[in-house]
């Protein structure tokens, strides 16, 4: 995926202040636990488990041993005090999640055998995210076994945004009775257009080639912002968000 970062207009602006990472900010700024910011981050880890359990498993770790730690890793998160540790000035959640997650790993070393991981406490069923996990991003593996565990991070983070924007579009075609539209022209919602075969979509869909271009455009249109919406959710402040997308446009560049 190659999103267009440009900005649209001033929408994110104006509602930066309810994002879940502004929230978790200002109470860390505050020095409260408030149960809003918990939501907040509770549901922010649930984004993140794909590029969490990826980076745990290239550091060498068996699937079942990156399970254990994934679980202990985002109990310690909720339990601990990130909202406390956390600063404008230290970043992105990206970044910051990245850092705490380096450091657990490093602490869990000596820990690893004094008790049991997890504390007993299951953030989510593995079942229930296995069955959403399967990535729409191909990673070449023979490349891709050469790659850092910040690089994998990344790649897996870029991917899990793009594709929670995707979902969220194909949902609203679907309760708009479009899911075949969205369907058949998700495909070049990133493509370059002059790579858009217009005509042939056009028969696949039975409508006119204009009338193809004109929802090409529109759909493209509304994966842009809800694409702006999902980075928006893990910035500080709104000035971020075409820079968080860049890095991501480049992560998934990377990946290629």
């Amino acid at each position: 995926m190659k999103p267009d970062t440009a900005p649209r207009d001033g929408h994110c602006n104006a509602q930066f202040k309810t994002t879940r990472w502004s929230i978790i900010l200002s109470c860390a700024d505050s020095g409260s636990d408030d149960a809003e910011a918990q939501a907040a981050l509770a549901e922010l880890c649930k984004i993140y488990w794909r590029p969490v359990f990826a980076f745990i498993c290239r550091q060498g770790r068996s699937v079942p041993d990156a399970q254990d730690l994934t679980q202990d890793f985002f109990a310690k998160v909720l339990k601990g005090r990130l909202l406390q540790s956390a600063d404008r000035n230290r970043g992105r959640f990206r970044s910051l999640l990245l850092k705490a997650l380096e450091r657990f790993l490093h602490d869990e070393v000596d820990k690893r055998s004094a008790r049991k991981r997890g504390g007993g406490l299951h953030f989510v069923s593995w079942d229930d995210w296995m069955a959403e996990a399967p990535s729409h991003l191909s990673i070449p593996k023979q490349e891709s076994d050469n790659w850092s565990p910040e690089r994998i991070f990344d790649v897996r983070w870029a991917a899990t945004v793009v594709e929670r924007a995707l979902r969220q579009l194909g949902d609203e075609c679907e309760k708009r009775g479009r899911r075949r539209i969205f369907d058949v022209l998700s495909s070049c919602l990133a493509a370059e257009r002059e790579d858009v075969s217009y005509a042939t979509f056009a028969r696949i869909l039975g409508l006119e080639e204009a009338a193809v271009k004109r929802l090409v455009y529109r759909l493209r249109e509304r994966y842009r912002r809800l694409l702006r919406e999902e980075v928006a959710q893990t910035v500080g402040e709104a000035k971020e968000i075409d820079d968080e997308l860049r890095y991501l446009c480049a992560a998934l560049a990377a990946s290629q």
